[in-house]
């Protein structure tokens, strides 16, 4: 497992924002990654997709790098963010907008408004 947590490792700090998905943020293959992958796309973060499904060393590898027993996983700068839940959540309160200006990450704020509104 250590290969599989290297490679976690490397690719979460080497990349802003990555989500370890089922699926790709083109053709989620599940709800929840959908949800997330569509939040991003829409706000217009640039992120790195990993699909879980295409290795079974990746998938179980980031629940035990996380510590987080469920996919999606939004990590920002390096750090876990969390799941689906918790990044609606966070899109709606606006903490979402909060930790990528904070980190520096660029996103659309009109449209991180229209979601809310949308939501409201």
């Amino acid at each position: 497992m250590t290969d599989a947590k290297t490679q976690i490792d490397e690719t979460v700090k080497a990349n802003d924002v990555v989500l370890y998905m089922k699926g790709t943020k083109t053709m989620p293959q599940c709800g929840f990654s959908s949800r997330v992958a569509g939040v991003l796309n829409y706000m217009g973060v640039e992120f790195t997709d990993v699909n879980v499904l295409s290795d079974d060393t990746i998938r179980q590898g980031i629940k035990d790098y996380s510590d987080w027993p469920t996919i999606p996983q939004l990590y920002v700068k390096g750090e876990f963010v969390g799941g689906c839940d918790i990044i609606t959540e966070m899109t709606l309160s606006g903490e979402l907008d909060q930790l990528f200006e904070k980190s520096g990450v660029s996103y659309d704020k009109d449209a991180a408004e229209k979601i809310r509104e949308a939501n409201a």
